[in-house]
C-alpha cells in the first residue's frame, strides 16, 4: 500500500467517524436548556404570562436592564454566509452550519458564553449588513465568521458603525492577536525591535491584512512590510486585484516576486497556500528568523523542513502536530468574555493590544498541568518552540478577559466598568478550576499563617511536582518531597518547572537518608507488637513512602502529610492510623468529600473509611465534618440520610440514623442538622416543609451524612460523574495530626487544594461545634 493510499484510508475513516459523531445520539452539537425551574404552574406563570411583564417594562424604561433580566449579556451570535469556510471555500450558509455550531461549542467550553449560530443567505454586502444589524436587540455581541475578503472588511466596518455592541470578525482579528503575541515573543528572544524588523508576507486576505494592521498598531513600520499575493508584490501603481486595504502596504519596487524580497527578512508571515516558501529562500533571511507558515492544512513550508534549512529559526504553524500552533481559540472566547462582562460597546484597538500582551506574557510563565497534558513527551518551556501558550491552558481566561475589560474601561467603551478587578478574577477562577471561591478562604488563611512543612509521599509524581511549585510561588507551604533526588531533578527539567531540590524544597531520599535507623526504631516501637518483625520494619521504612511521611510528621520534622496519589486508599489509611493515629477521644477516622458543581458546594461523609458505622460514630463524624466545613467559610447544614423519611420506616438502618440525629442534637445543639430523611428532601426545603414543617434544618443541606460506606461512595461517584463536579478530597477527619490520603485520579490542582487545607489544619485547630 502506498503512502497516499494509507492517507486516503485514514481520511475515509475520519470522515465516517465525524459523521457518526455529529449524528448520534442527537443530531448536531448544541441544545437549549432552561436556567430557571419550570416544575409547576407558578414557575410557568413567572417565566411567561403574567410574570414576564415586569422585566419587559423594566427594560422598556432602561434598556441596559436587559443584561439583568435576560440572557443577552452572555449571548453571542456566530454569524456566517458560508462564503469562505476554512479549507472548504464558498460552500454556502447551510453547509457551514456544522462549523458555526462548532464555534458555539468553543465559546461555551472555554469561556462559558452562550451562542446562537446564525447562518444567513446573504451573498452580498447590503443584505448581510441589513440582516445582522437587525439582530442587535437579541445579542450582547456579534462574531462574524468565514466571510470572504474583501467583503468581510466592509461588512465589519459598517456593522461596527451601526451597532452599539461588539462586532468582531474572528478570522481577521483572532488570528492577528495570536500572531502579534508570537511576533513580540519571537523578536524578544531574537533581541530585535518591532519597529526595525523587515516583515515579508505571503497572502493578502482578511487574516493577513488584519495581522499587519495590528503589528503596525504595536509599532511595526509600514515601509518595512512587503506584502505578496497570487499576483506577486503589492506595489505602488499596481492595478490588478487591488483594493483599499491592500493599497496601504504598496511598496515602490520593481521586484515583484517573493523570492526577490525575502533577503534580510526577520519575519515571514504566510496565510496563503502550501509550499509557497521554498527551503532555499530561508538561507537568505536574517539571523534567528521568525517563520509563521499558517496555511491549513498544509503550510507554506512544513516546520520540519524549515527547521532543517534554518536551525536557528523560530517556527509557528496552524497545525496541531507541531509546536507554536496559531489557534484562534487562544483568544476569541476570552476577548468576548471580557467585553461582555464590562458591557463594551465595541472591541477596539486598545482591547486587542491588551489581549496580545496578555497572551505574550502568559507564554513566559510556567506551563500549567492542564496545558501540559495537551502535549506528549517533555513539557515545553518559553523559548523558540513555545512562543505562545497552549489553547488548553486554563489561565488564558484569567489573563485575557481582565486585560480586555480593563482596556475597555480605560478607553471609555465599557458601559459597566468592572469596579473590583480582584473579585472579577475570583469569579473567573470558578470557571477555570471550579474551586476558586470555595477554596479562597483556605488560601488566604494559609498565606498569612507561618509557613508549614508539608511532606508528600509520592514526591516523584508530576502532579506533586507541579503542586510543589505552586505552593512555593504562592507562599502557601514548604514542600518536602519523598523520592530519589536524581529522578525529581530530571522530571522538573522535563516538565519545565523552575524549582530546585535542596534550594527551594527538601528531599527525603528513601534509598539514602541519615535518619533511616532512627526511623526504623520509631516505626518498630509502634508496630512491633502488631505482627511486624525488625527485618520487615527495615524493609517497610525503606520502601513505603507513606510510612516515611507519617513518621516525619510524628517526629515533628513535618507539619502535615499528603499521600495516596498512587496506591490503594486502605493501605495508606493503615499506615496513617498506625503511626499518626486518631486524635484523643476520636472513635475512628472518617473521610469527607467535597463536590463543586453548578449548584455550589456539597459535602459527603463518610466516603472512604467506615463500612457500617454505629449511631455514635455517625454522630461524631457529623460534628467533626461540620467543624471542617466551617474552615471554608461555609455554614454547615447537615442532613442524615436514609430510606426512611422522618420515621416512615423502622429498619435497623433507619433506627441507626434516627439515633445518630438525636445524638447530634444532644452533643451539638447549635449545629443545623436533622434526620433521618430522604435525599431529595435534604436538597429541597420545599419538599422538607411538606413532610416535616418543624424541621430544624433550613435551606438546602450542604452536608450529606450516609448510613454506611456503600451508600456514601456510590452516591459520591454517581453525582460526580453525572454533574461533572470537581472533587476536593477525600479529607481525612479525626487524625491526631494533619494527614490526607488522596485518590489516584487527583489533579495537581487537587493536590494544591489538599495541601492548603493541611496547612490551615496545622495552623488553626478546628473550632468545636457544641
Amino acid at each position: 500500500m502506498t503512502k497516499n493510499e494509507k492517507d486516503d484510508g485514514s481520511s475515509a475513516e475520519l470522515e465516517q467517524s465525524a459523521l457518526f459523531f455529529h449524528k448520534y445520539p442527537r443530531p448536531g452539537k448544541l441544545e437549549i436548556q432552561a436556567t430557571k425551574p419550570l416544575g409547576n404552574q407558578r414557575d410557568l406563570a413567572m417565566a411567561y404570562s403574567p410574570g414576564v411583564a415586569a422585566p419587559c417594562l423594566a427594560i422598556r424604561d432602561d434598556p441596559d436592564a436587559a443584561d439583568d433580566y435576560t440572557a443577552r449579556g452572555n449571548l453571542v451570535a456566530v454569524v456566517s454566509n458560508g462564503s469562505a469556510v476554512l479549507g472548504l471555500g464558498n460552500i454556502g450558509p447551510l453547509a457551514s452550519k456544522p462549523v458555526m455550531e462548532g464555534k458555539a461549542v468553543l465559546f461555551k467550553k472555554f469561556a462559558g458564553i452562550d451562542v446562537f449560530d446564525i447562518e444567513i443567505d446573504a451573498p452580498d454586502i447590503e443584505r448581510m449588513v441589513s440582516v445582522v444589524s437587525a439582530l442587535e436587540p437579541t445579542f450582547g455581541g456579534i462574531n462574524l465568521e468565514d466571510i470572504k475578503s474583501p467583503e468581510c472588511f466592509v461588512v465589519e466596518r459598517r456593522l461596527r458603525e451601526m451597532m452599539d455592541i461588539p462586532v468582531f470578525h474572528d478570522d481577521q482579528h483572532g488570528t492577528a492577536i495570536i500572531v502579534a503575541a508570537a511576533v513580540l515573543n519571537g523578536l524578544g528572544l531574537a533581541g530585535k525591535q518591532l519597529d526595525e524588523v523587515k516583515i515579508v508576507t505571503s497572502g493578502a486576505g482578511a487574516a493577513a491584512l488584519a495581522c499587519l494592521n495590528l503589528l503596525v498598531e504595536l509599532g511595526a513600520r509600514r515601509e518595512n512590510i512587503w506584502v505578496h499575493d497570487i499576483e506577486g508584490l503589492v506595489y505602488t501603481g499596481r492595478e490588478v486585484d487591488m483594493d483599499e486595504w491592500k493599497a496601504i502596504y504598496a511598496q515602490p519596487s520593481d521586484h515583484h516576486q517573493l523570492a526577490d524580497n525575502i533577503d534580510g527578512a526577520d519575519v515571514f508571515l504566510g496565510l496563503s497556500a502550501a509550499g509557497v516558501l521554498k527551503p532555499e529562500l530561508l538561507a537568505r533571511m536574517a539571523d534567528k528568523p521568525l517563520i509563521m507558515a499558517l496555511a491549513n492544512p498544509t503550510p507554506e513550508i512544513m516546520p520540519d523542513i524549515a527547521r532543517a534549512a534554518r536551525p536557528d529559526a523560530m517556527i509557528c504553524t496552524g497545525r496541531s502536530d507541531f509546536p507554536n500552533q496559531v489557534n484562534n481559540v487562544l483568544c476569541f472566547p476570552y476577548i468576548f468574555r471580557g467585553a461582555l462582562d464590562c458591557g463594551a460597546r465595541t472591541i477596539n484597538e486598545e482591547m486587542k493590544t491588551a489581549a496580545v500582551r496578555a497572551i505574550a506574557d502568559l507564554a513566559q510563565e510556567e506551563v500549567s498541568d492542564v496545558a501540559a497534558r495537551a502535549y506528549s513527551g517533555e513539557t515545553p518551556v518559553f523559548g523558540p518552540d513555545y512562543l505562545i501558550p497552549s489553547p488548553f491552558d486554563p489561565r488564558l481566561i484569567l489573563r485575557i478577559a481582565p486585560a480586555v475589560a480593563k482596556a475597555a474601561a480605560d478607553s471609555g467603551v465599557a458601559r459597566r466598568p468592572i469596579a473590583d478587578m480582584e473579585a472579577y478574577v475570583d469569579r473567573l477562577s470558578i470557571f477555570v478550576f471550579r474551586s476558586g471561591l470555595i477554596m479562597k478562604p483556605l488560601f488566604n488563611a494559609a498565606k498569612v499563617a507561618s509557613r508549614k512543612r508539608v511532606i508528600f509521599g509520592e514526591g516523584e509524581d508530576e502532579r506533586v511536582l507541579r503542586a510543589a511549585q505552586v505552593l512555593i510561588e504562592e507562599n502557601i507551604a514548604t514542600p518536602i518531597l519523598i523520592g530519589r533526588p536524581t529522578i525529581i531533578a530530571s522530571r522538573l527539567d522535563r516538565f519545565g518547572l523552575k524549582i530546585r531540590p535542596g534550594t527551594d524544597f527538601e528531599v527525603v531520599n528513601p534509598e539514602d537518608d541519615p535518619r533511616f535507623r532512627s526511623y526504623v526504631d520509631d516505626y518498630f516501637a509502634l508496630v512491633g507488637r502488631k505482627g511486624v518483625i525488625p527485618e520487615a520494619a527495615r524493609t517497610i521504612v525503606r520502601t513505603n513512602s507513606t510510612v516515611i511521611g507519617a513518621l516525619a510528621v510524628r517526629r515533628g520534622e513535618a507539619d502535615a502529610l499528603i499521600c495516596g496519589v498512587e496506591g490503594r486508599y486502605q493501605r495508606h489509611l493503615r499506615d496513617v492510623s498506625q503511626i499518626i493515629g486518631p486524635a484523643e477521644g476520636v472513635i475512628d477516622f472518617a473521610a469527607l468529600s467535597l463536590l463543586i458543581n453548578q449548584r455550589g458546594a456539597t459535602f459527603f461523609v463518610d466516603t472512604a473509611v467506615s463500612l457500617d458505622p454505629t449511631a455514635e460514630q455517625i454522630a461524631e463524624v457529623t460534628i467533626r465534618a461540620a467543624a471542617e466545613i466551617r474552615r471554608f467559610g461555609i455554614r454547615p447544614r447537615a442532613a442524615l440520610l436514609s430510606h426512611s423519611n422522618f420515621g416512615s420506616r423502622d429498619s435497623d438502618s433507619a433506627l441507626k440514623m434516627r439515633e445518630a440525629a438525636r445524638l447530634v442534637r444532644e452533643k451539638a445543639p447549635e449545629l443545623e442538622a436533622d434526620g433521618e430523611m430522604h435525599g431529595d428532601v435534604a436538597i429541597s426545603e420545599l419538599l422538607r416543609q411538606r413532610v416535616m414543617p418543624d424541621s430544624t434544618l433550613r435551606g438546602e443541606a450542604n452536608l450529606l451524612v450516609f448510613p454506611h460506606l456503600d451508600a456514601a461512595a456510590i452516591t459520591l461517584g454517581v453525582v460526580k460523574a453525572a454533574t461533572e463536579a470537581l472533587h476536593v478530597g477525600p479529607i481525612l477527619l479525626g487524625g491526631a495530626m494533619p494527614a490526607h490520603i488522596l485518590s489516584p485520579s487527583v489533579t495537581s490542582r487537587g493536590v494544591v487544594n489538599m495541601a492548603t487545607l493541611a496547612v490551615v489544619e496545622a495552623s488553626y485547630p478546628a473550632e468545636p461545634i457544641c
